[in-house]
Order: C-alpha cells, then sequence, then structure tokens
C-alpha cells in the first residue's frame, strides 16, 4: 500500500476553476440511511454525526507534501491527464445531505495499468487507508439518494462528469480530513472496471473580475467596436446575481449618457454541455440583460440581445481559464 504523504506523482498539481461568485448555494441536507455495498463497508465505514458539522471531525496534524496529496497504488493510473480547477466547487454526499465545497479542486478516472488487473476492493482499500493515515475519516460508503441526485447542478453533472463518476448505480465512499486552516474532502466511487476520485481542498473565493466604469465602457466601444462586462448568473440559468447588479448599472448609465448608442448584447458559453443548450441558454442570459437595461430606465429599442454559445471562443476551451474567459457577456455596438 502507498503513502498518502508523497507528493503526487501523476502530475496531480492542483489549479482551480473559477467559479462565477454567487453561484453556489449551499444544497439542504436531507436525513437518508446508508446504504453499504460490500461486507467489508462495516469494518472501513465511520459513522457520519446524526446532525452532520465539519467542526465534530477530529482535527489532523498529519505531516502532508503537495496537493492534492495523495498517490494511486501501484497497478493503478489516471485515464489521460487529472483535471484541475484553482477555484471550483464540488457537492460531496456525507451521508445525510450534499455538501458543496469550494476551493482547489482536482478530479480523475483511475483504472488498471496494463498487464494489471482492475479490483475495486484493492483500489478502496488503499485509499481509505492512505486517507487515513492523514488522519481523515470516511463518512460514508453509500448510495445518494435519488432526490439529492438530481440537485447537483449541471455543471457538475455535464461539466465534470469525470469527478463524479457513476453514482447512479454505484455507492460513494466520501472521506474529510479536517485541519486547523482548511479541509480536503475526497469523492470515490467505483464500478467493476473502474473508478472516479475528486479531491477538493478548501480556499476562500478572491474575487478578480473589475467593475467597468461607464467611461471605460465608452473607451472600449470607441476603440474596438465591442466591451466584455463581468455579469454572473445562478448556475445553469439566466438570472442574474445581485453582485452584477453595479455593472448592469454602469452599462444603463452609458446609454443615458449618449441618447443616439444602440447596443447589442451577446452572450457566449465555454463548452460544456450540448451546443444547443449553450446557445438557448446564452440568448436567456443575453435578454435578461436587456431586461435589466429596460428596467434601469434605457428604451428597448436601443438594446438587441443574442446568444452565441460555444460558436465564439476567445480562449481555449481545454483549460478552466480559458473556459472562464468564454462565459461572457459582451456589448457589441450597433
Amino acid at each position: 500500500m502507498h503513502r498518502i504523504l508523497l507528493p503526487f506523482a501523476m502530475a496531480l498539481a492542483l489549479a482551480a476553476c473559477g467559479q462565477k461568485a454567487g453561484d453556489d448555494e449551499r444544497t439542504p441536507g436531507k436525513e437518508a440511511a446508508a446504504e453499504t455495498i460490500a461486507a467489508d463497508a462495516a469494518a472501513t465505514s465511520d459513522a457520519a454525526p446524526a446532525d452532520f458539522d465539519v467542526a465534530a471531525i477530529p482535527l489532523s496534524d498529519a505531516a502532508l507534501g503537495v496537493f492534492p496529496y495523495f498517490s494511486l497504488p501501484t497497478g493503478y493510473e489516471p485515464v489521460g491527464k487529472p483535471q484541475t480547477q484553482d477555484f471550483g466547487h464540488f457537492l460531496f454526499w456525507t451521508g445525510k445531505g450534499l455538501q458543496d465545497v469550494e476551493g482547489t479542486v482536482y478530479f480523475s478516472e483511475i483504472t488498471a495499468a496494463d498487464g494489471k488487473n482492475y479490483s475495486a476492493y484493492e483500489l478502496k482499500k488503499n485509499i481509505d487507508a492512505v486517507v487515513r493515515e492523514a488522519g481523515g475519516v470516511l463518512l460514508t460508503d453509500s448510495k445518494i439518494p435519488v432526490e439529492l441526485r438530481d440537485q447537483i447542478p449541471r455543471e457538475i453533472r455535464v461539466g465534470m462528469p469525470e469527478a463524479l463518476g457513476d453514482i447512479y448505480n454505484n455507492p460513494v465512499n466520501t472521506w474529510l480530513i479536517r485541519r486547523n486552516d482548511r479541509q480536503i474532502w475526497v469523492h470515490f466511487t467505483t464500478t467493476t472496471a473502474g473508478a472516479n476520485w475528486t479531491i477538493v481542498e478548501t480556499k476562500p473565493f478572491e474575487q478578480t473580475a473589475t467593475l467597468l466604469p461607464a467611461a471605460k465602457l465608452r473607451d472600449a466601444l470607441a476603440k474596438d467596436g465591442k466591451a466584455t462586462i463581468q455579469v454572473h448568473f445562478a448556475t445553469d440559468r439566466a438570472d442574474i446575481l445581485p453582485a452584477s447588479q453595479p455593472q448592469i448599472g454602469e452599462v444603463a448609465a452609458l446609454l443615458k449618457q449618449d441618447s443616439s448608442l444602440r447596443l447589442g448584447v451577446n452572450g457566449h458559453t465555454d463548452d460544456s454541455g450540448s451546443a444547443d443548450h449553450n446557445r438557448t441558454l446564452s440568448s436567456a442570459r443575453a435578454k435578461s440583460v436587456v431586461a435589466a437595461l429596460v428596467a434601469a430606465g434605457i428604451a428597448p429599442a436601443r438594446l438587441e440581445a443574442k446568444g452565441f454559445g460555444a460558436d465564439r471562443p476567445v480562449a481555449d476551451n481545454a483549460t478552466e481559464a480559458g473556459k472562464a474567459r468564454n462565459r461572457r457577456v459582451e456589448l457589441v455596438r450597433l
């Protein structure tokens, strides 16, 4: 069995994916009986608290190496390149409810190396042992109830299938390592042929988006004929989040300063999910921005909403940073 305290030798350096501010609302927990998948579950599972509380998990001061901290046992390897997000979120099943955790995210599929017969039992026993060595507690070895699975946001179900694994037919193992300054969560699920795991280390959100005042919007439109603004929406929806209202106000101010100005409001997404869904979503979001400007006193005839989905990327969708740049609202002079 391999020690978890070694730096992950498979290029597991974690980066993070910026989730939009306000997109992540905690999913309410629901009482559900834990379902075990095998006779060994009783020997390896620690009961989650009746009312799950992170503070009830014992603190660990075990020495740790480099995030994501854990190496796979001999004979097992990631499928392709593991994916990382410098800042993102994942919903972890605690056996009682779903815990929405933000921070640095790492996830991958796992398979047996050439010449190795896959053993779900061996792989799970190794991961359990190495996480416990780091002071982790196994919260659950059970299936997520259907009604809770349906609450997992589309950005995770569709955008991060390698992170979830087959949670629809198989139990989920969740471990938690509680440190003085952070938490480390581990999600693992396996079939008879392969597995998936996700590791999240909590860290606070740091806003990097900036407000473009009316003067800068005017300058960008004059120079380039367009300007990109930061508008944040509810996950997989067209509802504008309150944090974006000041930016909407600056666009309205610009339009009020120049009564002859007409603007196209163009919505764009990254390439997660189907093309049709992304075009529909981007169009709805562009229309929401137009509606907000109309509510601020701008005549509808001065505005035009269009949605392009992922058809016009400005960055590489292969990286989380690129995806974040592609999720945007552009103002175009008409």
